[in-house]
Formats: structure tokens, sequence, C-alpha cells
């Protein structure tokens, strides 16, 4: 069991490594080279960094995760795609993707972008709050208990 993180803007990488030290497990950060970083990370977290491109992490991604691994990320897309290989994957707010909400997370993003290429504006990202980070933590927290018990 590892822990995956879509890294390219992640508000939530230290939490993630946070719970994943407190359970022994290993982190895997895809990134963009745009985000190469010398930060002294935990010994159990290791950096996979992709060449620029749009889907280049999500394909990285896909490759590398297995059956039993979990995934933050706050792509629909890409949660769809790991979800059909028996992944857990959470939204950095601490919301559970799964089979009985992804296709609809997947209708409303197409939508949204169809306004936009209309030339309407759709909201963006409200910005992450305290309450976020506490409820991300919790979610994961108890996901990997629940494994792990």
């Amino acid at each position: 069991m590892r822990l995956f993180i879509d890294g390219d803007g992640s508000p939530v990488k230290d939490d993630a490594i946070q719970v994943a030290r407190s359970f022994d497990l290993e982190v895997v950060i895809v990134t963009s080279v745009d985000h190469y970083t010398t930060k002294e990370y935990p010994k159990n977290v290791r950096f996979v960094y992709v060449d620029r491109g749009a889907d280049s992490a999500d394909y990285k991604i896909v490759g590398l995760i297995h059956a039993g691994d979990f995934l933050v990320t706050q792509d629909y897309g890409l949660a769809s795609l790991v979800l059909a290989k028996g992944v857990r994957v959470f939204h950095q707010t601490g919301k559970e993707f799964d089979e009985t909400n992804i296709d609809t997370l997947l209708e409303q993003r197409y939508h949204s972008s169809k306004l936009r290429k209309a030339g309407l504006r759709t909201k963006g990202p409200k910005p992450f709050t305290q309450k976020e980070h506490e409820a991300f933590l919790s979610a994961l927290t108890n996901a990997v208990k629940e494994i792990r018990e």
C-alpha cells in the first residue's frame, strides 16, 4: 500500500506526508519538472518527475499505481482512471471519489468546460481553508486506519 500524490499544485502534500509517516507508508509524489524541489523530505517520500504537458503526471500515475494504493488528486479524470484499478482516491478537501459519485463529477466538469468554451465564466475554486485541511487529514487517516485494522 502506497500513497500517491498528484503533486502539481496540491495544497495537502504535507498533510498527506504526515498521515503516511504515522502509518509507515511510502509516499510517491508525481509532478512536473517545473515543480522540481530541493526541499528535504522524510525517507518514505520520493518524487517522480515528468515532462511538461497537461496530462504527463496523470499518465505516469496511471502506469505506477496499483490496487490497494491511495491517490490524492483534484483531477476527476485521473480519479476515474485509477478507480477502475482498485485505488482509493481522495480530493484535497477530504471527499473520497468512488463509483457512486465519479460520473456526476465528470459530467459537471464537462458542462463547465462547454460553458467556458462558449465564452461564459464559471466560478473557480475558493481559497483552501483550515477546515478543509482538517477534513482531508481526518478522511485520509480514517481510510488508512480502516485498511490497517
